[in-house]
């Protein structure tokens, strides 16, 4: 049986008094948070309640502003990552945490690369060896480490990232939001680790807006708010009401997906794919129709071809066979230019490579969809400009310091409402949201899924494309599943299914 709180112990980490400041911004207030060995902590909370911010200090990334931090009853205060992944802390970060342009040996070896040095020259051979032992460690055994990292898709360039976190067989391990950008297949493995360090006597900080995996993974939970540390519960105690109640300090209610079960669409058809190929070869002879106020669910598992079949319909994906016809006007939609006149928007899945400029602000990334829509004749002026942004940062609640902050300083939540601003902003007759919710909390979560049936309400045509079957259940009036590229099920909206009906078509 699990040891509770009370009796586990000197923690193997603690913060005391933690605070943090970005400039005006409070982001951590005297927050007092304790770890111990054989236990799986989640932290969850609200976009910018702190959680990746209380993270990255303990794993060096950053200084705090005040307070300090014990590991193993010593001081703790590392200046890099690597400082702290020598004494034994490691951590995934959600965002990109690999280096482009490199194989995935060397970055699984980044920084170490001196342990393969003979006599003046780096031995590649024995590098690649020791890659992929520690690629087999984790259960990867079909990856060549020889290969540039950029040619895997986002969720195994996540697992290299785990790779090279556990070569060095951390005390403590911290997975910041990473689950989200994996297959089922990565999940597994990333869990199967987790509860191998708990069972081993380590400790994990997993950082999650899943719920329910934080349920059932997580041993203690701990409610983050504005900065603070709101409470702490034992797994006997968690309650998902409770729990969010205590992440948004309101009671949420219980509308969380569509109600209704109606499945009315009208039987205008505003998009037909029609035996599409595409040049990864994950997409073979493939067809859907798009109907006005349609909500068209996408699913399947890794490698199904579902995250190419929404850049393909945007234009953005080489076809080798087959077309995608913007059937009121007839035009055939082969680049995304080309789909921005015709009112659609695309939302990727990986946002930091395709959706957003990093470095630029908030609003020039929420602008540049919509310059259209604030020009005058050649002229656009910043009143305008500032309007229009303006509203979507009310629209979505992103918070920020202003809309002049640039994107790469928010929290992963609050880049994704950006990334949904832009096409909001558009007004699109057609979107297509690729893992649109990805890294976003409960509370917004049902304020997107709100206005996701009120653009279908409005006659606006949706593809969501999900990893998450609950997600595509509760919001979709038919879902279509994908399999080795190709369609496997169909199924209509109904009170009636339910995700072993999916399941069956998807394995």
């Amino acid at each position: 049986m699990k040891a509770s709180i009370a009796d586990s112990g000197q923690p193997i980490i603690e913060t005391i008094e933690m605070t943090k400041r970005f400039g005006p911004t409070l982001a951590l207030d005297k927050v007092n948070l304790r770890i111990y060995r054989g236990h799986i902590l989640g932290l969850i909370g609200e976009n910018g309640s702190g959680k990746s911010t209380i993270s990255s200090i303990i794993a060096g990334m950053q200084p705090p502003t005040e307070g300090s931090m014990l590991y193993r009853g010593e001081p703790h205060s590392p200046h890099t990552m690597i400082e702290a992944g020598k004494a034994g802390i490691g951590m995934i970060v959600q965002e990109q945490g690999y280096v482009s342009g490199i194989t995935i040996s060397e970055n699984i070896f980044l920084g170490e690369e001196g342990r393969f040095r003979k006599l003046l020259a780096i031995s590649k051979g024995a590098m690649n060896r020791a890659a992929k032992t520690a690629l087999e460690k984790i259960g990867l055994n079909d990856i060549d480490p020889s290969m540039l990292i950029d040619e895997l898709d986002l969720q195994d360039r996540k697992l290299i990232e785990l790779a090279r976190v556990m070569i060095n067989d951390p005390e403590v391990l911290i997975v910041d939001e990473t689950t989200t950008a994996l297959s089922q297949h990565g999940r597994d493995i990333t869990y199967s680790i987790m509860r191998r360090m708990r069972d081993e006597g380590k400790a994990v900080i997993f950082i999650s807006h899943d719920l329910e995996e934080l349920m059932e993974i997580c041993d203690t939970m701990t409610v983050l708010r504005d900065g603070r540390l709101i409470t702490t519960l034992e797994k006997n105690d968690f309650d998902a009401g409770v729990i969010k109640t205590n992440m948004v300090g309101r009671d949420m209610g219980d509308k969380y997906y569509r109600e209704d079960y109606s499945s009315q669409v009208s039987s205008d058809v505003l998009l037909d794919v029609e035996n599409i190929t595409t040049g990864s070869g994950l997409l073979m002879n493939f067809s859907l129709t798009l109907h006005k106020g349609e909500i068209l669910g996408i699913g399947g598992l890794s490698h199904c071809g579902m995250h190419e079949l929404g850049k393909a319909v945007f234009g953005e994906e080489k076809l080798l066979t087959g077309k995608v016809t913007h059937v009121p006007s007839g035009d055939i939609i082969d680049t995304a230019k080309k789909a921005l006149k015709h009112s659609m928007g695309y939302v990727s899945k990986d946002r930091d490579k395709e959706a957003l400029v990093l470095a630029a602000s908030i609003k020039d990334n929420i602008v540049c969809a919509g310059l259209d829509k604030v020009n005058t004749g050649p002229f656009i002026f910043p009143k305008t400009e500032d309007g229009y942004v303006n509203a979507q940062v009310k629209n979505l609640s992103i918070k920020c310091a202003s809309i002049s902050q640039n994107v790469q300083y928010l929290s992963g939540g609050n880049k994704q409402k950006v990334v949904f601003g832009k096409w909001v902003g558009r007004d699109c007759e057609i979107l297509i949201l690729d893992c649109p919710t990805r890294g976003v909390d409960v509370g917004v979560k049902a304020a997107m899924y709100q206005l996701i049936e009120d653009m279908k309400k409005a006659g606006k045509a949706i593809i969501m494309i999900s990893e998450e079957l609950t997600e595509l259940i509760g919001m979709s009036d038919r879902l279509l599943i994908l399999k080795d590229g190709q369609l496997a099920g169909e199924f209509n909206r109904s009170r009636e299914l339910s995700e072993q009906h999916i399941v069956e078509c998807m394995i």
